[in-house]
């Protein structure tokens, strides 16, 4: 026991000597600027907590309980700084001078003095609370320093995609709460789609009734293997949404709806068949295509995909979504309201004589300019109402709505097309490794998915100012956001397998200098430091393979391989006989050594398993000499 508890011990006081030693402090994401000084400052029960400003009581009443739950001791809070007396000082003095959302925060031996205001005092705190070593002897020793922050990019969203799979509402805070610990402000709540509307709207209760539930949902990968056969249902009331946007607003978070529209259109329509061009054709179910129930009349989708059937662009629609949004604007205090306008297929427009009427009518070039017509008129309404539109990319097609702000989606196109229009733009390229919901490894561990790849370090890697734009057209890209699309996500577990780590590579992109970037110390030292905090949780993520296999196949005779545990505290088992690692297995100690005979191969297959036990995917990496069946690079 006695040893055991020894070898514990040391491994705590190598994450703490790791912590101390990285440049950043463990902050993710990397401040602007650290300038680590001698000495420490000892937090005890001893320290007073000093905010006399009541604008920041609540920030004081967080910082407070996070250290009561380190520490665990309160600090006794005081009005003014006694000369005998350690002091932690929240202040909003000075923080006028700061750029948007700035903070300072001054460490020395004797006090330290957090400045900010507002969102940047929160911001502040979620940085001391990262800096934070773990208590020894009944005190913090926490390394003076200074620190001087700010955001890169206004806009740092997430978007979260509940129609295609609901979450409850407790998953959609837990969300906010990551995103509001590493200084993202935007939530993208993703609200309506072709398989399921999931917000109450008062005035049109069949959204929800009827447009909120679907009969089935296919088994696999899209087209399936079959259905489930089960009712499928959810949706957020209206005192659910309040509830979520007070959550955020506490957090420094904008919450931005989004409607779909003119297509993605199949809810909407199952609930009321008059927003269709054909209300009285049966929604198309190809006759192979698994379906739960009956095939007449107008469905919610089962499947996943994009669908021909698509609002049609008469009064009686817009009257509707005039509507609709108008209970929306009044629920949501966001700037932002998006409106989708991504993949709108032509195909009922152009069967319909009503919409070939109004393309000739109104002077249209087409049906890409009849989507621009759409746009521009619900873009119109939404203006009237004091706020501005976002939508995908695709609402570049037949012009861009006056005063619209586009979401760059299909690449960087589209992004770049926009902010060379004068128009805002936020960047989410689904090749930038900001599709959440792609797979984040090639190993056939990895849990059914969309497709794609987009492991961490190619969210990292990602920059989301675009270089073929000038000085002045950088200014119009406001932000960057990463998506995740619920297709194959069903559950709040796997929702946070998806997102961790992935969200932190986010952070770095959204909030750091490009210059702060440095992705050796993010996954070696950073990174490790923070899942190991979380494994202590009960939040899931994403276990990391070994740092150091970068490559699928090496080629050599001589084999010295090097491995890092990719969360502090985690052990890396390997085989070299084709089996399966477990614990039972070869355990990585000081590298791998072996000689492979010419014309030969061996494969090295590793697994990490964390302190808490979860465990990553088992990746292969094959060592090389020359055998047959390898191909050569």
């Amino acid at each position: 026991m006695k040893k055991l508890f020894t070898i514990v011990l040391l491994a705590f006081l190598a994450i703490e000597a790791s912590a101390q030693q990285d440049p950043n402090m463990g902050i993710i994401p990397a401040p602007v600027s650290v300038k680590k000084n001698s000495g420490t400052f000892k937090l005890d029960k001893t320290v007073v907590l000093i905010s006399n400003e009541p604008k920041n009581s609540r920030m004081a009443d967080l910082l407070n309980a996070f250290v009561t739950a380190k520490g665990g001791f309160a600090l006794r809070e005081v009005k003014s700084e006694s000369a005998n007396e350690r002091a932690i000082i929240l202040t909003s003095e000075g923080a006028g001078q700061l750029p948007a959302e700035g903070y300072k925060i001054n460490i020395t031996d004797k006090k330290i003095t957090i400045v900010g205001q507002e969102a940047g005092l929160f911001y502040a705190v979620q940085s001391m609370t990262q800096l934070m070593p773990e208590k020894q002897n009944n005190e913090i020793l926490i390394p003076a320093a200074e620190i001087n922050d700010y955001p890169r990019f206004k806009y740092r969203g997430m978007h979260l995609d509940v129609s295609r799979h609901f979450f409850p509402v407790s998953l959609v805070k837990k969300y906010i709460d990551v995103m509001s610990q590493y200084k993202l402000n935007n939530f993208h709540w993703h609200l309506t789609d072709d398989q399921g509307w999931r917000i109450e709207i008062k005035k049109y209760p069949k959204l929800t009734s009827v447009g909120g539930s679907r009969n089935g949902t296919i088994i696999g990968h899209h087209p399936g293997v079959g259905t489930d056969n089960k009712e499928y249902k959810g949706f957020y009331t209206q005192n659910d949404v309040k509830e979520v946007l007070a959550y955020a607003a506490a957090r420094f978070i904008n919450v931005v709806p989004e409607i779909e529209l003119p297509g993605h259109a199949s809810a909407a329509i199952a609930a009321y068949p008059e927003l269709s061009c054909f209300p009285e054709r049966d929604t198309f179910v190809d006759a192979k295509t698994p379906w739960s129930g009956s095939r007449k009349g107008k469905q919610v989708q089962q499947q996943f995909g994009v669908f021909d059937d698509v609002f049609v662009p008469n009064d009686n629609t817009f009257k509707f979504l005039e509507n609709v949004l108008d209970e929306v604007i009044a629920l949501f205090p966001s700037k932002y309201i998006h409106i989708g306008g991504d993949e709108c297929p032509k195909e009922y427009w152009k069967q319909s004589e009503f919409c070939q009427k109004l393309i000739k009518k109104l002077n249209l070039k087409d049906e890409h300019g009849l989507q621009s017509y759409f746009i521009q008129r619900i873009e119109k309404h939404v203006n009237k109402r004091g706020r501005s539109v976002i939508g995908w990319d695709e609402i570049l097609e037949g012009g861009l709505a006056p005063n619209a702000t586009v979401m760059s989606w299909r690449g960087t196109e589209g992004g770049i097309a926009a902010a060379k229009q004068s128009h805002d733009v936020i960047m989410t390229p689904n090749a930038g490794g900001l599709y959440f919901d792609h797979k984040q490894s090639n190993s056939p561990d990895e849990p059914t998915n969309i497709g794609g790849f987009a492991p961490y370090t190619s969210s990292y890697a990602y920059d989301p100012m675009p270089k073929e734009l000038n000085a002045d057209q950088q200014k119009y890209v406001i932000g960057v956001q990463a998506n995740l699309w619920t297709e194959y996500i069903q559950t709040p577990v796997k929702v946070e397998y998806m997102i961790i780590p992935r969200v932190f590579s986010l952070a770095e992109i959204a909030w750091s200098q490009p210059e702060r970037k440095d992705l050796k110390n993010f996954s070696e030292e950073r990174l490790p430091l923070h899942l190991a905090r979380l494994d202590q949780t009960e939040t899931n993520y994403w276990v990391p393979t070994p740092l150091g296999l970068n490559e699928r196949v090496m080629n050599g005779e001589n084999f010295n391989i090097e491995l890092k545990a990719p969360v502090q505290g985690s052990k890396i088992y390997y085989t070299l006989d084709l089996t399966r690692p477990s614990v039972n297995g070869n355990l990585y100690t000081n590298g791998v050594k072996l000689i492979v005979p010419k014309g030969e191969k061996r494969v090295l297959k590793t697994l990490v398993i964390t302190p808490a036990g979860k465990q990553s995917v088992v990746t292969e990496t094959i060592l090389n000499n020359g055998a047959a069946d390898v191909k050569a690079k």
